[in-house]
């Protein structure tokens, strides 16, 4: 007979009441977006709000995607915020997961010093030094060009730290024996080190590449012309004075910037979970 003891019936229940009740407040609203997307305005406007479009199926507004792709003109804006994302999550995933390597398993003079340094950054939200990444684009010349959508995202405390945590877990005597068969340090890092924290890198690959396609601010900010915005600038046009759509078009343009993030997330879904419940928290 087993030593383990279960939690009693209603605390089980009470838990799963609770983890469902948690998914409903996180599911409901996207699903209002998507049920609204399909309605017509007036039903979209109705004084008695309603959970489903009105109609079979074959009846609700599909041709409002079509309007939002036109009136937004979303293809230019589609290519510039793939190309960000995708540089940003290739080129960060690499250098954090590098940086990682470096903190987790090399010795050098001042180690620690830069990582605690590295941490307190992430203390400081974005908005408090944008002027000063401002101010270097300028320098840089990259201001009103995607260069500036790039470069401030390569380096990420947190993906160090990340990656670093997921890297410590692996055993010195592994990297010894690299070692002792003359691998070098990258050597050790992309024949040892990589497919070992391969659910790590692709969780952080999930991270970033959200937190690129959805980034908003400092494009408003650091973007002047139309031909370098990205998608969540061309959806805030669509509140603007010249464009007025109905709210099912806005609807739709919503689910149109939100429908890459969930496909990132369903080719990398295993790994993601698997990365967070395997990062360890050794220090």
């Amino acid at each position: 007979m087993s030593g383990r003891t279960h939690p009693p019936l209603i605390v089980r229940i009470t838990l799963h009441v609770a983890i469902y009740a948690g998914a409903l407040t996180m599911v409901l609203p996207v699903a209002w977006i998507v049920s609204t997307s399909l309605k017509s305005h007036h039903d979209a406007i109705s004084a008695v709000p309603t959970l489903l479009p009105a109609g079979p199926p074959s009846e609700w507004q599909w041709h409002n995607y079509a309007q939002a792709w036109t009136i937004a003109q979303f293809g230019d804006f589609y290519r510039n915020s793939l190309l960000v994302a995708a540089v940003v999550t290739v080129l960060s995933v690499a250098y954090n997961a590098l940086a990682g390597f470096a903190f987790a398993k090399m010795r050098f003079r001042g180690r620690n010093l830069a990582f605690g340094l590295m941490l307190a950054t992430m203390l400081l939200p974005f908005q408090v030094y944008f002027i000063f990444a401002y101010v270097l684009c300028g320098w840089l010349g990259y201001v009103d060009h995607l260069q500036a959508l790039i470069v401030p995202f390569l380096a990420s405390a947190f993906g160090i730290f990340y990656m670093r945590q997921s890297i410590i877990t692996i055993p010195d005597s592994l990297l010894d024996a690299g070692r002792i068969d003359g691998l070098s340090d990258f050597e050790l890092f992309w024949h040892i080190v990589v497919p070992l924290v391969r659910p790590a890198l692709g969780a952080l690959a999930i991270f970033t590449f959200m937190a690129s396609w959805n980034n908003f601010f400092w494009p408003l900010i650091v973007i002047d012309s139309t031909d370098n915005f990205t998608l969540p600038l061309a959806v805030n046009r669509l509140t603007s004075d010249y464009f007025t759509p109905s709210p099912p078009i806005r609807m739709a343009a919503a689910i149109i910037l939100i429908i890459p993030t969930v496909g990132v997330y369903l080719i990398f879904e295993r790994s993601f979970v698997k990365g967070l419940t395997l990062t360890g928290v050794k220090g």
